[in-house]
């Protein structure tokens, strides 16, 4: 075991919330820590969201001991050891100690314990098997501070034996090497991941999809979404051919237009070339109504959008609408190259803010003052006029507008022999 102060890192330590309920578990001869992200996180400089605490208490005492200082305990995960505290708003999750009894993957059976070293042993990764105590030491019983100083993403003892207790595993370790490694996935972790990505297939598609598109986003993203494919993992998960240079040229795109990282999008880049690709994915990772639609318009046609001048690019944003015409206009530059030329690929997607479309001035009163009644043809010669009024530039003026009409009104009625 090494150790190392993190006091200037870490003032959550010395004051406010978990501050306080780490004094409520130190007493009476049983021991709290701080454990997992939260210490990664603080030895790396980088925000800490959740602070998680583990303690020799059992849950029982837990409890017994945030009510009597008046704090609210809900029981989240009690039969697991786990106890969520809340205290001015902000939620702890405290978890007993523990120790694998039996593992059969998530459902492994497990038994209370007081030993730091064998719970910090059941755990995935080094960088996230440390622990910090309220004086601010670190307690390292897996190399976990050699691999953060490293910035290496590395299996807590035998990789193979990790994956098999939770087959997610597989995810996270891309996606932990995507947020806080550097270079290329560690090779043994890479090649048991390979070994057993045909446990990815015991794995809900909810649970995949929180991994993918918190990987998508990650500034590492590029490296391992590379290696999954060279390791046939992105196969097993998204079950359809990937373009990783898309991906490539997707962040690219975004950087060189200022734009934060977007998981959809991303993934778009990465799996969709056509509409049917967007709905196996949907199926596949049980992406959101929202996402699943936002797939499927990049996926359509987005091949016209090339080359386009501006007098049709202004036509396919009013018939797109502002988002889906981004995205779509995202997808085609990505899939372009990394190699293509920027500009004309920035001048079409900064259509938007130099550019707003009218609404269609037309109404079905003008049509029903040319004879029509209402119903199904009225419908449809409004919407040939529509199409008229997008091919002659969007007109205002109201001469314009009555010829469309009288044109439309007449092709109409020669065409249906009214």
């Amino acid at each position: 075991m090494t150790g190392s102060a993190v006091r200037a890192d870490a003032p959550w330590l010395q004051a406010g919330p978990a501050a306080q309920v780490l004094a409520l578990l130190n007493d009476d001869g049983e021991e709290a820590r701080v454990v997992g992200g939260a210490v990664r996180n603080a030895l790396l400089k980088l925000p800490i969201g959740d602070v998680d605490i583990a303690t020799t208490a059992r849950p029982d005492e837990v409890v017994r001991r945030a009510r009597a200082a008046g704090i609210k305990a809900v029981p989240t995960g009690i039969e697991h050891g786990t106890v969520t505290l809340v205290l001015d708003g902000h939620g702890f999750e405290i978890t007993t100690l523990r120790e694998d009894v039996e593992t059969f993957g998530r459902k492994a059976k497990v038994a209370f314990g007081r030993d730091w070293m064998r719970d910090a042993q059941r755990r995935d990764f080094t960088i996230n098997g440390l622990s910090v105590s309220a004086d601010g030491v670190v307690h390292d019983y897996v190399g976990g501070l050699d691999d953060i100083a490293a910035r290496r993403v590395r299996f807590i003892g035998d990789p193979d034996q990790r994956i098999a207790e939770d087959y997610l595993r597989i995810l996270r370790f891309f996606r932990i090497h995507a947020a806080y490694g550097v270079g290329a996935p560690e090779r043994d972790g890479t090649l048991a991941c390979i070994r057993g990505r045909g446990g990815l297939s015991n794995l809900s598609a909810e649970r995949m999809r929180m991994e993918m598109l918190k990987l998508m986003v990650a500034d590492g993203a590029l490296a391992s979404v590379e290696a999954m494919a060279d390791g046939g993992l992105l196969l097993a998960v998204l079950g359809g051919v990937t373009y990783p240079g898309t991906f490539a040229a997707m962040i690219g795109a975004e950087q060189a237009l200022g734009l934060d990282p977007d998981p959809v999008r991303r993934l778009g880049a990465l799996a969709v070339a056509v509409t049917e690709d967007a709905r196996r994915l949907s199926q596949r990772l049980r992406l959101s109504n929202a996402e699943s639609k936002r797939l499927d318009s990049m996926g359509h046609r987005w091949w016209r959008l090339a080359g386009m001048d501006e007098a049709t690019a202004r036509r396919r944003l009013y018939r797109l609408g502002e988002s889906r015409f981004h995205d779509r206009m995202m997808l085609a530059w990505a899939r372009a190259g990394r190699q293509a030329d920027p500009a004309p690929w920035r001048n079409l997607i900064d259509l938007p803010q130099r550019w707003r479309a009218p609404g269609f001035p037309l109404r079905a009163a003008d049509f029903i003052a040319r004879g029509f009644a209402a119903g199904p043809a009225l419908g449809h010669v409004l919407t040939l006029a529509e199409d008229a009024w997008l091919a002659a530039d969007f007109p205002v003026d109201v001469e314009r507008l009555q010829t469309i009409a009288d044109q439309t009104a007449a092709r109409f009625a020669r065409d249906h022999l009214l």
